[in-house]
């Protein structure tokens, strides 16, 4: 599943960032490549936004294993509407993916070994990699000042995709929600019902895109990959 109705602000872009031009494709149909390249990958459902011009324009909008369905304001809500759109596809206890849009630089490789980590797991789990800087808590006030370092030992910066099963992932959110649990990602609504997702090391080359330095930086990254999907 892919939660694709965000407008990606910080890339200070005209059009949302998943539809930026990237190593001649678009960011979102290589973060799509990259997911149908897995064999187990049976369905994926890409979650955009209302009346999205863009989207339609694309012709891996038509692929058979690609379903299409309503996003929402948050990225919550979008992963909830791609949930209901499995509703009869997937049983409670399948597992379920979800990737974000702007990580066009994930490896199946990663995605196979992590599904392969996972399938027996009583909870599910992340990609994640282990934090190499040192890290800074800043103090509230702008511009900030530092307020202590923080012990990196145990920190690890999360990834997608994340890997749940259908009914444990769809009652994590409906239940964060009728909280007002803010959902930062899939494991943290999991983490809200008081479980333990997996930590899968994966790479550092599955950035996300957020600003344009990202955008160049994907660029090289995906022109040394070029023969993953041949």
């Amino acid at each position: 599943m892919v939660p694709a109705a965000g407008i990606g602000s910080r890339m200070a872009a005209d059009i949302p960032k998943q539809y930026l031009p990237l190593h001649n494709a678009t960011v979102i149909e290589w973060t799509l490549r990259k997911l149908l390249a897995v064999q187990r990958v049976r369905k994926v459902v890409v979650a955009v936004a209302e009346h999205d011009p863009h989207w339609p324009q694309l012709a891996i909008s038509q692929h058979p294993q690609i379903v299409t369905t309503g996003g929402g304001a948050e990225r919550a809500d979008s992963v909830l509407a791609g949930l209901g759109a499995l509703q009869g596809l997937a049983q409670s206890n399948d597992w379920v993916l979800v990737h974000d849009a702007a990580r066009p630089c994930v490896q199946p490789a990663s995605i196979n070994r992590m599904i392969d980590e996972l399938h027996d797991h009583p909870v599910g789990g992340i990609l994640a990699v282990p934090v190499a800087d040192t890290l800074k808590y800043a103090s509230p006030r702008e511009p900030a000042d530092i307020d202590k370092t923080v012990d990196r030992k145990r920190t690890w910066a999360a990834q997608t995709p994340q890997m749940f099963r259908y009914g444990e992932l769809l009652n994590a959110l409906q239940n964060a929600s009728g909280d007002g649990f803010i959902v930062t990602d899939e494991a943290s609504a999991l983490e809200h019902l008081g479980v333990q997702p997996r930590l899968v090391v994966g790479r550092t080359d599955n950035l996300k895109i957020t600003t344009p330095d990202d955008l160049a930086l994907a660029q090289l990254i995906l022109a040394s990959q070029s023969n993953l999907l041949e």
